[in-house]
């Protein structure tokens, strides 16, 4: 849909040539189930080459260090560690900005709505990591209580794309909120179960950051570019604190403003002063039209809230290139038999097929029958079960927090096997549930 109403805004500016090309491509990066099948794409690639003769090539790729050196100072780590530090926290951004997005003007504003999603959510990420340790008893790889708790919310939209109408719309909304409760979840986990150890100098310099980004906000700072500059110091900060640097864009997301600026009235009341300008014969004498262009620009971009704007601009980014980079670098594992039996690979299995949907349906009916929810118009108990199985699609947060938990090679391929082989019995699971359920009459929307 948003490619459409692109093309129609944009139906009166000159047509060139290589718009043939573009067009299709900027229609096919806002088609939101679309990363779902790249990101799928990508893991069979990387799954492919770590178990083909170009294995160890393909391997070591990820291991060529990178460094950024400022005079004395030299920063230097592998391109694997780059992506899952660096370009990672972008990620982190997004989902900080979605965050804030659902929780002033979204499904996640007022409790009545909230109380399901959240229910679902923090039983969905109890249960795993519960069923995790029983299964681990203790043992080693005990400290990967963590990677069966979170959802890869591209994975779910690609197959409820797949199913069609099958997918209730209400249904889609939940599992979405879902998702982004989850995320919460899996930062809280990130910050307080993976982080070693804290350097408090770097702690404090990177607070002094986040308080700057509040102090320019309220000073009026607008430029993107300065905000990015601040944003840059602010990671660094915290990479070299001990606390994952990921943190630091989940951090500034969620103090990215979620209101527009400027009212719609104001800005309509200065577009029309531009429309009588270029109408009335004065545009080709008038000394400052740069100035003004920049003005007229400015004021259209801030009747929209800077998350919404964001977004928006780095979805594409974010869905197309930085997410399929992270999963060719993390999912090639040399996949082994015996990896599948190993406690660790167990304890995945089992937490992301049973222990998710097991957990988000206790805590659903436990919230329905108190009172503190209801069910959506159009969802029945087997469209939530089915959407309940799509939550063990564990993948990108599950790889991620995989890397952080386990230092121990054989540990971490067991961990990678276990989320790979139970995200496919996730999927496959859940879509054949939401295939056989009947749809029901949805509320209008």
């Amino acid at each position: 849909m948003a490619g459409a109403k692109d093309s129609a805004s944009e139906a009166h500016l000159p047509r060139e040539p290589i718009h043939r090309l573009t067009g299709p491509i900027r229609r096919f990066l806002h088609v939101e189930a679309a990363s779902g099948f790249v990101l799928l794409a990508c893991a069979v690639v990387a799954l492919s080459l770590a178990n083909s003769p170009f294995s160890e090539a393909f391997l070591g790729i990820w291991k060529t260090p990178l460094a950024l050196t400022i005079g004395d100072f030299r920063l230097e780590h592998s391109l694997k560690h780059w992506i899952n530090d660096g370009l990672m926290a972008i990620f982190f951004f997004v989902i900080g900005l979605e965050v804030k997005r659902e929780i002033v003007i979204g499904e996640l504003r007022t409790w009545r709505s909230a109380s399901l999603p959240v229910a679902a959510a923090l039983g969905g990420m109890l249960v795993p990591a519960v069923l995790y340790l029983l299964v681990l008893r203790g043992g080693e790889g005990s400290a990967g209580w963590g990677v069966p708790m979170a959802t890869d919310i591209a994975f779910v939209v690609g197959c409820m794309s797949v199913l069609g109408s099958r997918t209730p719309h209400a249904l889609r909304v939940i599992l979405l909120s879902i998702a982004i409760v989850d995320d919460i979840g899996a930062i809280l986990v990130i910050a307080i179960g993976y982080t070693d150890s804290l350097h408090t100098g770097w702690l404090a310099a990177g607070c002094l950051g986040i308080g700057l980004v509040v102090v320019m906000q309220r000073v009026g700072v607008r430029s993107i570019g300065v905000y990015t500059a601040v944003g840059a110091a602010v990671w660094l900060a915290f990479h070299e604190s001990g606390v994952h640097a990921t943190l630091a864009g989940v951090v500034l997301g969620l103090l990215t403003p979620a209101r527009p600026y400027l009212k719609t009235e104001a800005s309509g009341e200065l577009l029309r002063k531009a429309s009588d300008l270029l109408h009335g014969g004065g545009w080709s004498t008038d000394t400052n039209r740069a100035a003004k262009v920049r003005g007229y620009r400015r004021a259209t971009r801030e009747t929209i809230s800077p998350v919404e704007y964001l977004i928006y601009r780095l979805h594409p980014w974010v869905a197309f290139a930085i997410m399929p980079l992270f999963a060719i670098a993390n999912a090639g594992v040399e996949f082994r038999v015996a990896d599948v039996a190993s406690p660790v690979a167990v304890g995945v299995i089992l937490g992301l097929v049973i222990g998710k949907p097991l957990g988000v349906l206790a805590a659903s009916w436990l919230s329905l029958s108190t009172g503190l929810a209801s069910l959506p118009a159009g969802v029945g108990w087997r469209h939530l079960f089915g959407g309940a199985a799509l939550t063990g699609i564990g993948f990108t947060m599950a790889l991620f927090i995989a890397g952080l938990a386990f230092a121990d090679p054989t540990l971490l391929r067991s961990a990678k096997v276990g989320v790979l082989v139970a995200s496919l019995v996730a999927a496959l699971l859940g879509m054949t549930v939401l295939a056989l359920t009947k749809p029901q009459p949805e509320a209008p929307q």
